[in-house]
């Protein structure tokens, strides 16, 4: 059964946030998508991954790349999944792919800041529990770990 997670931010950006949890999943073995809303921020993420740590390095590519299906981690604005990831991360408000039950896990990130985030994350809490899938919601502590909430 797929997993889906929400992970809450507050005062953090996925900038922040998404390197490590792409860094656990590729340690996990995992192939990741992550999934935008616009071309522009794909890329401006792309560009991020490649300088967010001076010893740290995330194979990626966008979904554009000629060889994207050999990427382990693949920035998309599309609902597909050119590398054949088992986890998916939706950020910036994008929808849940038509194909959620496919996924292992789906992590839906979503800024606790803002209003349109909050709502869009609620409704697709409801949508995931009434779909019949294992929903977990995680928050940051005042160190930064996440913590699952009930």
């Amino acid at each position: 059964m797929t997993e889906i997670l929400f992970y809450h931010l507050q005062s953090m950006s996925i900038e922040n946030v998404l390197p490590s949890l792409l860094e656990k999943s590729l340690e996990r073995g995992w192939r990741v998508v992550v999934q935008s809303t616009s071309h522009e921020r794909a890329e401006a993420l792309d560009a991020h991954l490649w300088t967010y740590s001076d010893d740290s390095f995330l194979p990626h590519a966008t979904a554009r790349a000629g060889d994207a299906q050999d990427q382990p981690i693949v920035l998309s604005v599309e609902d597909d999944n050119p590398n054949g990831a088992s986890v998916r991360f939706l950020i910036d408000n994008a929808a849940l792919p038509t194909d959620t039950d496919r996924y292992e896990r789906v992590v839906l990130v979503f800024n606790g800041d803002d209003v349109e985030a909050l709502d869009a994350a609620r409704q697709a809490w409801k949508d995931c529990k009434a779909r019949g899938f294992d929903v977990t919601y995680w928050q940051a502590d005042e160190r930064g770990r996440w913590q699952r909430r009930e």
